[in-house]
């Protein structure tokens, strides 16, 4: 069974291929993680979770989700991860949640996706031919990813030194209080409160008040699900993406892709 979390549709349009390819069924995990429903889940074969990396991790709230959640039935758990360019510790966080959770380990693969998180002055949003060649390279990978898995074989990727780890472990907790604020998010008059946002917002910190979302005032993931994906463009965030492009895999899989 392929599980996957998606914010901005990356991560799903893999897990998509990868089910289809396998012919096996996929899960999206949003729906349990936010009514934190940890009813098992069982899987006559292998586990196939396919993840989006934040702050060179895991997120934080899909971690503790599955470290919670029982997967019955078969033990082997590979791990796909999709990431702007750089996965950095997720590989080690997933081989902990495995091991902890007493199944097999079967490595992981990364995919360099477009980038979706307008927010950030350092990463500038990629232009539209470069989006389109990521996703394409990655059509290609995905059937040699798909081969191993059937076979049983081993995902391999590549090595994360110790270094890497003793500067991310650390530095993602800080960075999450320092910089994940909901009080920038605001909207424009081009709401029409359709209520997406909070919908898929995975720590359920969107609530609509009036027709219109308001944010708790509390840290949340920055998934960027709610920007992304609001079908007015009707979200913005501080001063920084009303002249930025706002992502969402839909753009280019539907319109320009395929």
């Amino acid at each position: 069974m392929v599980l996957y979390y998606s914010a901005t549709g990356n991560t799903s349009f893999v897990a998509k291929q990868i089910a289809r390819r396998l012919g096996d069924e996929s899960l999206n995990l949003l729906q349990r993680i936010k009514d934190h429903d940890f009813t098992p889940i069982e899987s006559e074969k292998p586990y196939v979770i396919c993840a989006p990396v934040h702050i060179c991790d895991l997120p934080i709230f899909l971690a503790q989700y599955l470290k919670r959640v029982p997967l019955l039935g078969n033990k082997d758990v590979y791990f796909v991860f999709t990431s702007g360019g750089y996965a950095g510790i997720s590989a080690s966080r997933a081989r902990w949640i495995v091991k902890y959770k007493k199944m097999h380990y079967m490595g992981r693969t990364e995919f360099t996706m477009p980038r979706n998180y307008p927010v950030s002055r350092r990463y500038e949003m990629l232009p539209d031919e470069e989006n389109i060649r990521r996703l394409k390279e990655t059509i290609k990978q995905i059937p040699k990813t798909v081969h191993i898995i059937k076979k049983g074989g081993k995902l391999r990727a590549r090595y994360i030194s110790q270094l890497e780890k003793l500067i991310i472990l650390p530095f993602v907790p800080i960075w999450v209080r320092a910089k994940h604020s909901t009080q920038p998010f605001y909207t424009t008059d081009k709401c029409v409160g359709c209520g997406l946002c909070e919908r898929l917002c995975p720590l359920n910190r969107i609530h609509m008040v009036d027709g219109r979302p308001k944010w708790d005032d509390i840290k949340c993931a920055h998934c960027m699900a709610c920007l992304g994906n609001c079908p007015k463009e009707a979200i913005e965030y501080r001063d920084r993406t009303e002249h930025n492009m706002k992502y969402r895999a839909s753009k280019y899989i539907k319109r320009k892709y395929v």
